[in-house]
């Protein structure tokens, strides 16, 4: 099986009551983190209103997070191209890649908050359709086209881009949550995707049919679509133990749902929980929960779940929420680095099969320890000495020694 990517989608989700400066330091430090664990990609998103979400502008985001990273790639999650002339979203994509090293990954979405379309005075009939074809002018500017379009909501004149993508096909990549369209976009142009509905348990069941959206869309326009391109969205808190993991998430859990899917963006159907236990039990509880609320184990397991409930995805991107304090967030994530992604990718399946030959061929090294003894027997005062040999412990224990506490015992008799 090919190796999964991990990654982090950073929405924003934030309480309202911290300094909006500190916040923005402290989501810089999160993404520090992350490329020092290994971590591969890295998405933020723009959002306008609800308070909860305060990056308006994820290019200026990501580049300030290029200068403090090395190897991480970093996604727009997303830019919402309803919003935006195409040509000015082209060019700040291009100085993206260019100011971060060639590690842009442009991920593009319709706006996903109905209150930022109405503070632009956008029909929401209208943003699936532009931004379908404001992907179309974006690739024809990236490959190096001079393009002359009139649209209802954007005129371009002879219009070329002055530096092209420091990568030679910079990612496409668009988002896809309950509708067809995301992933329809993807097949028709042969792009990436990410779903965002995935963190519902009927998100994670509906990937099968969401995915043969796109190789439907994808034989229609002649293209191909990849699973490696595929990227899923799951929400996890994780720690030593599904206790401690529970204790940690419960409250903010809570806060996060009471207060912001419930309180804010009045989503339909929800009902606020009643408890920190409600919470956990309601959002990653049961056998087919789509949040992990335990340990590392229990992240495992959710993610082998997904790939045979999906066919198969290229990365597992993780919510990043402020359900536990900073000190516990920050360790969840660690812990995913540690344990998570080598036991997924099988990074530690050679040092289990090494010791477990080891143990099982034990008799195969016992004329090392033969060897030992011989020698021990060719000097005097060694030989002497065995039967004083006391039960002592050492820090790095000779493995391939000798019983001499077995051989002492002869002695002495």
């Amino acid at each position: 099986m090919a190796r999964l990517k991990f990654g982090a989608f950073l929405a924003p989700h934030h309480p309202i009551g911290e300094h909006p400066m500190l916040q923005f330091r402290r989501d810089l430090d999160f993404v520090e983190q992350l490329d020092a664990l290994g971590y591969d990609e890295f998405w933020c998103g723009e959002h306008h209103s609800s308070g909860w979400e305060m990056i308006a502008s994820p290019e200026m985001f990501l580049a300030a997070a290029g200068e403090r990273t090395k190897r991480i790639k970093l996604g727009t999650g997303v830019v919402s191209l309803p919003y935006h002339h195409p040509f000015n979203v082209a060019q700040r994509m291009v100085q993206l890649d260019h100011m971060t090293g060639g590690r842009a990954i442009f991920g593009s979405g319709p706006g996903a908050l109905a209150s930022d379309a109405h503070t632009l005075g956008i029909d929401p009939m209208t943003q699936r359709d532009r931004q379908d074809e404001a992907i179309a002018i974006i690739r024809r500017l990236f490959r190096g086209e001079r393009v002359t379009a009139k649209s209802d909501w954007f005129t371009m004149n002879d219009a070329a881009l002055q530096i092209l993508p420091l990568q030679e096909d910079m990612p496409f990549v668009v988002a896809s949550q309950i509708s067809p369209s995301g992933m329809t976009l993807a097949g028709k142009y042969g792009i990436g995707i990410i779903s965002l509905g995935s963190m519902s348990t009927q998100g994670l069941m509906a990937l099968p049919t969401q995915w043969g959206f796109a190789e439907d869309a994808a034989k229609k326009h002649g293209t191909t679509v990849s699973r490696s391109d595929w990227r899923v969205l799951l929400t996890w808190h994780i720690a030593e133990t599904r206790e401690q993991a529970q204790r940690e998430a419960g409250a903010g859990l809570m806060r996060w749902h009471n207060e912001y899917n419930v309180g804010t963006l009045q989503r339909p159907g929800l009902q606020p929980f009643t408890s920190p236990e409600d919470a956990v039990e309601k959002t990653a509880g049961g056998a087919f929960a789509a949040s992990t609320i335990g340990t590392p184990d229990d992240l495992v397991k959710m993610i082998k779940n997904l790939m045979e409930v999906s066919g198969g995805v290229g990365a597992i991107i993780g919510f990043a929420h402020d359900w536990a304090n900073i000190e516990a967030t920050r360790r969840s994530w660690d812990m995913v680095a540690r344990y998570v992604v080598p036991e997924i990718n099988g990074y530690i399946t050679k040092l289990r099969e090494s010791q477990k030959f080891v143990i099982e061929n034990r008799a195969i090294f016992e004329r090392a320890g033969q060897a030992v003894m011989a020698k021990i027997m060719e000097n005097e005062k060694a030989a002497a000495a065995l039967p004083l040999t006391g039960p002592g412990r050492v820090a790095i224990p000779a493995v391939n020694a000798p019983d001499l506490q077995k051989e002492a015992a002869k002695r002495k008799a």
